[in-house]
């Protein structure tokens, strides 16, 4: 199954670090982060679930909870976890999917055969409170992800469904924003009162409203 952006994110019961858990219902109407590492006691997914465990508190303020994935069983995953906790100054306190009969990796299309045929590969969905997918990103084993460029897409989405913008390139919390093509410069100037700015008919900015 190949998931794409807007796509319902599938729902499943897996067995995990803490326990057995229903997806949608761990969830809730919350946003969520499923994403998938090639394996325990490797080191660059050790540096990404231990920095993950160190954005809780940013986590928390943006209403989303996290769900790390791996073809490794609990017993693995709960001694692995003790390292982390070790290595990275940390205490994971989030879910690790142990997907060893690879049921929601197929489901997730995280396995990729050109890859490993049997590892996941490191890929990331965010998914809103409405369970659909809004990104999804895929990294190589040797590369570590950018889970400060996360948090910035996470703000970017939640900005976006709530006050109607788009993002620039290189956008980051607290840099004005664009008004989508869709709004008419006039209707824009009653829905943004901190004012637009028109570079071109179809460009124009505003101050980023407040989140």
């Amino acid at each position: 199954m190949s998931i794409k952006l807007g796509d319902t994110a599938p729902d499943f019961t897996a067995e995990t670090s803490l326990g057995d858990l229903n997806f949608y219902e761990y969830l809730g109407n919350s946003w969520g982060i499923l994403f998938s590492h090639p394996a325990d006691y490797t080191p660059v997914c050790t540096t990404e679930l231990g920095y993950t465990s160190k954005l809780t508190v940013e986590f928390d303020k943006r209403g989303t909870k996290v769900l790390a994935l791996s073809v490794d069983g609990v017993e693995d995953h709960q001694n692995w976890i003790r390292d982390i906790n070790e290595t990275q100054n940390t205490e994971v306190l989030f879910p690790i999917i142990a997907d060893k009969g690879r049921k929601v990796s197929e489901l997730y299309d995280f396995i990729h055969p050109n890859a490993s045929a049997s590892a996941t590969v490191r890929s990331l969905l965010i998914i809103d409170p409405d369970k659909k997918v809004r990104l999804i990103i895929t990294y190589p084993a040797s590369t570590g992800r950018n889970f400060n460029e996360i948090l910035r897409v996470l703000d970017a989405l939640q900005l976006a469904d709530s006050h109607k913008i788009a993002t620039p390139a290189n956008w980051e919390n607290g840099d004005d924003v664009i008004v989508p093509p869709a709004i008419s410069t006039e209707d824009a100037k009653n829905i943004f009162p901190k004012g637009v700015k028109e570079i071109k008919p179809y460009l124009r900015y505003t101050p980023q409203p407040n989140i």
